[in-house]
């Protein structure tokens, strides 16, 4: 029973943090403008996923690569998109 429990908690940790970056990303799509993102803690987010997901392959557990490799890219796409609308939108140029 506590593997699972284990499990269920693993899995809704995960999901919070994957979906927690969807409204951010989706606000700054919209809006092409990202001067609300601070580029310093999204490096440092990015650079924690890195960190997780490496300690994941180095401990052989899937859970928490896949987990963290998907926060990694959702957490990477607000810092991809910071870095293109850090001027506004370019096609309104």
């Amino acid at each position: 029973m506590s593997d699972l429990l284990a499990n269920v908690f693993g899995t809704a940790a995960a999901a919070c943090s994957i979906v927690s970056f969807a409204p951010q990303m989706i606000k700054i799509w919209k809006e092409r403008d990202a001067s609300s993102v601070s580029l310093k803690t999204y490096s440092l987010t990015v650079t924690c996923f890195v960190l997780w997901v490496a300690y994941g392959v180095l401990s052989g557990a899937w859970p928490i690569i896949v987990a963290n490799a998907s926060a990694l890219v959702m957490a990477s796409g607000v810092l991809v998109m910071k870095w293109r609308f850090r001027d506004g939108d370019p096609a309104k140029g």
